[in-house]
């Protein structure tokens, strides 16, 4: 297997884990309670810890991104070119899909679904613009002070936070978004909400990434 080849797998199988995560831990915090306040602990601690150590185990193979908007703006930063991000991209989309199959299926519930949980307000879309924002500029800047070993843990505990304080429950990832189509459950997202919150990811990466420069500019200016 090539290089690219090894990282569009781990691309793929890395961001499937993820959305079985996501998708698994929403079904298992409503079959626990039901209360959504318990839902939302269950799902965002359970995707806290597994997103970390999918970083720390997958990133040294590519970088372990699993988000198309983290993917384009490497591209941006010149570290790849637009064949092997659009690769990354599809995989992806692909890995999500994938993973919230297999999530219904584990939890022995239909395995194509489609979500009927409509999601979009002013607020959750500016939840989105915030989450994806924060995300973006923390790996920029962290890669940029060449403290790439924390950025498992970083990136896990935004994530984490964002779960509980913006409105959108910060998903802040396109590919995680169209995957969680597929699973009409606590984590689903109806298709209608998919094309505004995949704008306002767009949106809040360009955001991060000016941020994350602008900061970089004004240490060297200093």
């Amino acid at each position: 297997m090539t290089t690219l080849l090894k990282k569009i797998a781990v691309e793929f199988v890395g961001t499937a884990l993820l959305v079985c995560v996501v998708v698994g831990s929403g079904i298992m915090g409503t079959n626990l309670s039901n209360d959504d306040a318990v839902s939302l602990l269950v799902n965002g601690l359970s995707t806290i810890f597994a997103l970390a150590l999918l970083i720390f185990v997958l990133g040294p193979v590519s970088g372990a991104h699993f988000n198309p908007v983290v993917t384009f703006v490497r591209f941006f930063s010149k570290d790849f070119n637009l064949t092997t991000a659009l690769a990354y991209v599809a995989a992806q989309v692909a890995g999500a899909i994938a993973g919230s199959l297999v999530a219904n299926a584990m939890f022995d519930l239909s395995i194509f679904q489609i979500s009927s949980h409509l999601r979009v307000s002013t607020g959750t879309l500016i939840g989105e613009v915030i989450a994806t924002a924060g995300l973006v500029a923390l790996i920029q800047i962290l890669i940029a002070r060449k403290q790439d070993a924390v950025i498992a843990v970083s990136v896990a505990t935004w994530i984490g936070s964002a779960y509980m304080f913006t409105s959108s429950t910060s998903f802040a990832n396109p590919a995680v978004t169209v995957g969680r189509i597929f699973s009409d459950t606590f984590a689903g997202i109806a298709p209608a909400s998919v094309l505004p919150f995949i704008g306002a990811q767009v949106v809040g990466g360009f955001i991060g990434f000016a941020a994350a420069r602008a900061l970089r500019q004004n240490k060297k200016s200093s």
